[in-house]
């Protein structure tokens, strides 16, 4: 395998990872909301903005499971071509 070659599949399997990562993430987001969030909250300002939005918004964070599934997909999808 070529330089080139092993580069790509270098970076088909971390696009399959943020994939696996995003449609996984994204599931606990849309069955567990509350817990999940809860779970990320920190002391460290720069995790917990990434969660901030999403406390006391089990909607929100249902709604956003669903974007990251459906993104994941389709990325995974985009892997096959």
């Amino acid at each position: 395998m070529d330089e080139a070659t092993s580069m790509q599949l270098g970076i088909r399997r971390s696009a399959e990872m943020a994939a696996l990562f995003m449609i996984g993430d994204g599931m606990l987001g849309l069955l567990q909301a509350r817990r999940h969030v809860e779970l990320w909250r920190s002391d460290v300002a720069a995790v917990d903005v990434l969660v901030r939005p999403f406390a006391e918004r089990p909607a929100r964070r249902r709604a956003y499971g669903l974007l990251q599934i459906g993104a994941g997909l389709a990325l995974a999808s985009a892997l096959r071509r």
